[in-house]
């Protein structure tokens, strides 16, 4: 090998541009790697940027997104590639060609955000980002600080003329409604899988209520019902009618640590509870909090926010598995039917609105990258050359997943350094 070749910087694609996929895309670009970017969705930030804050500082996330952000835009060695699908890997470590799908987005790199697309746009979506609590238009901005600060056209939602009265109210020609789908093929020294997570679907939970009986929501909905971007403007009210919520029950293990669904814990789900905790009660302060748990599981340094949790009189946590939830006779309250394990006791308890601490899904669970191993649950593994990272590896929080993306970075540079 030559010395000019061996000088060579590495080159890495990312898959996923959430937050360990950010902190993966920064880490190695700023140690000289050229990196890709591939993200399926128009904007960067994943899961991360739905939540309306951390644990336990509860800070919200989006300072550090935008510190990531700020970090990605500014490093010419970064290329991003939203709306976008790896369809195939092959090849091996130091030499990985990859075959990617770019999606149409139909708003070019003229946007500057006006608004003026969405205010003409005559055909409604329902908000995915906000898990379908309330729409937008089809012509829409993710999100208010949403990276790329561009607007995108839902084509599943714009029909017929739709796009035309968007592209007539743009003033700087930023609408292509001619867009098309391209597919794109790179040549990379490594791969990191930073695809991330999906909430379980609480469908699947037939017994515990979730879009059959009212008021019965999930963690994740839950976050952007706290969120002041969110649909009720960070007001946590009951979806069916607008009332602000008095009593409310966590329940835990929704979807994890059972075998007819999630076999593994979720690792994150109970600190999430005693988080959204804190919003309720700091949002009502004479409201009501129950938490139907199997264990509770704060590792290591988050033991001490469980217990200040715990000093509130008015949450109660009762240590059993929920049996049934139904819509309370006459009225849109929840009422709650579980066992109290440590008395023994049948417990049937109403509630205004219930959260159910769905588990957290890896991508790879419902859909696989060729080239890519997974195991039998969808975690991606990693080999030589293709390394998972976050939540697509393991279920982890912010803090950790970023530290994960780091150790990621040094397996992929050293990669390309051994060309």
């Amino acid at each position: 090998m030559s010395e000019q070749t061996s000088k060579q910087a590495s080159r890495v694609l990312v898959i996923g541009g959430g937050f360990s996929g950010l902190t993966t895309a920064v880490d190695a670009a700023e140690t000289g790697a050229e990196v890709i970017v591939i993200e399926k969705n128009p904007y960067l930030g994943g899961r991360v940027s739905q939540l309306n804050k951390y644990f336990p500082k509860l800070c919200p996330p989006i300072c550090g997104l935008e510190i990531n952000f700020r970090r990605v835009k500014t490093n010419p060695l970064i290329t991003l590639y939203p709306m976008s699908e790896v369809e195939s890997i092959s090849g091996g470590p130091g030499d990985y060609n990859v075959t990617v799908k770019v999606n149409p987005r139909y708003v070019n790199e003229n946007c500057v955000a006006c608004n003026a697309c969405a205010e003409a746009c005559p055909a409604e979506r329902p908000n995915a980002y906000n898990f379908g609590m309330d729409t937008t238009k089809a012509a829409y901005l993710p999100f208010n600080q949403a990276f790329p600060q561009r607007y995108v056209i839902d084509s599943a939602h714009c029909k017929g003329d739709c796009g035309k009265a968007c592209r007539e109210a743009c003033k700087y020609n930023a609408i292509d409604l001619g867009m098309k789908p391209e597919t794109k093929s790179f040549k990379v020294d490594s791969v990191v899988v930073a695809t991330g997570w999906n909430p379980y679907d609480a469908n699947k939970l037939d017994i515990l209520g979730f879009g059959k009986v009212k008021n019965v929501i999930t963690n994740m909905m839950m976050e952007r019902l706290a969120s002041p971007t969110g649909p009720t403007g960070g007001k946590i009210v009951r979806p069916s009618d607008g009332k602000p919520v008095n009593s409310i029950a966590f329940v835990q293990c929704a979807g994890s640590r059972d075998e007819n669904h999630l076999a593994f814990c979720s690792y994150i789900c109970c600190m999430a509870s005693l988080k959204q905790t804190t919003y309720i009660r700091e949002q009502n302060p004479e409201s009501k909090v129950r938490i139907f748990y199997i264990d509770l599981r704060t590792p290591g340094k988050y033991e001490k926010f469980y217990a200040k949790i715990k000093e509130d009189a008015n949450v109660a946590f009762t240590k059993g598995k929920v049996a049934n939830i139904v819509q309370a006779e006459g009225s849109d309250d929840v009422l709650v039917e579980a066992e109290d394990m440590l008395t023994g006791d049948k417990v049937k308890v109403k509630f205004d609105m219930v959260v159910l601490a769905t588990g957290m899904e890896p991508a790879g669970a419902s859909q696989r990258i060729s080239g890519v191993d997974y195991s039998t649950d969808g975690f991606a593994l990693s080999n030589p050359g293709v390394f998972s990272t976050g939540c697509s590896k393991n279920p982890m929080d912010v803090a950790k997943s970023g530290q994960d993306a780091t150790g990621a970075v040094m397996k992929a540079i050293q990669t390309g350094q051994r060309r």
